[in-house]
């Protein structure tokens, strides 16, 4: 997968579909704890990468579309 995404922008995907972190563990396989670890850093996730693309693809799935990059306006809309 290409698109790297950020701490903020899965923090900021979440919200914007008013997903619960339980939620969206249960969608993508990964536990709850991890999502909330991941979403108290800052920047790109350290840890897995299989299960920072596996939040992504969930999310992907659900209508939020990632854009920028990690350096360069990372954010998130609506598809």
């Amino acid at each position: 997968m290409s698109i790297v995404i950020t701490s903020e922008q899965l923090r900021a995907a979440r919200q914007l579909i008013r997903l619960t972190a339980d939620d969206l563990a249960k969608t993508s396989g990964v536990g709850v704890a991890t999502i909330r670890r991941f979403e108290l850093m800052t920047g790109v996730p350290s840890g897995n990468a299989r299960t920072v693309e596996a939040l992504q693809k969930t999310l992907e799935k659900l209508g939020i579309e990632f854009i920028g990059s990690p350096d360069d306006r990372p954010g998130v809309r609506l598809k």
